[in-house]
């Protein structure tokens, strides 16, 4: 056995997800982390096709079928910026570790997975305080209900949604120490 210091499992993950629920502050969560890196950010709500905002717009769950395609477009983006230059950031919910096995599969690459984890409560106050061009307040609750939080053997790290962004984003980006070529003026 080894006395080294192991490294973290996600060394080497040139694609950082932030995830979670909805309101948990994932997309200013992934921008301001890709600010920090000087990466590109994609938002998986950009990714979404037109039926499934509809479905969310009326309040409607979406089911795997609809989530495939989704996440695919989304982890091709992201594989693709990637690989071209060398660092991605973005905003997913995926919420099921399936749906971010997927992701990494179709990435073709490791992610590490920015989980913005906090209670129904707060969550709940934020949805209510904020518009969205399609999410709508009642799915909420399917949400958490769909929610696997990631486990130890997963690329994760978990940060409390309750911490203002600025924070979260670097003390994140102080745990990727791998990538600092991009983290000039850090």
């Amino acid at each position: 056995m080894s006395t080294a210091d192991s490294q973290p499992p996600f060394e080497g993950a040139r694609i950082i997800i932030a995830m979670g629920v909805a309101s948990s502050g994932k997309s200013a969560v992934g921008a301001a982390i890709a600010r920090r890196l000087h990466a590109p950010f994609h938002d998986g709500d950009d990714y979404h096709p037109a039926a499934n905002k509809e479905k969310m717009r009326a309040g409607i769950p979406l089911v795997d079928a609809d989530r495939w395609p989704w996440l695919q477009s989304l982890a091709g983006a992201l594989g693709d910026t990637a690989r071209h230059k060398g660092v991605a950031v973005g905003a997913c919910s995926a919420l099921k570790r399936a749906y971010r096995d997927f992701l990494a599969e179709k990435a073709g690459e490791a992610i590490l997975f920015v989980f913005l984890d906090g209670e129904i409560e707060v969550i709940r106050a934020r949805i209510a305080a904020r518009r969205h061009e399609f999410m709508n307040p009642a799915l909420l609750e399917s949400q958490f209900a769909t929610l696997e939080r990631p486990s130890a053997d997963e690329n994760a790290i978990r940060v409390d949604v309750s911490d203002p962004v600025e924070p979260i984003a670097s003390r994140v980006v102080k745990e990727l120490t791998h990538l600092k070529v991009f983290k000039r003026g850090q």
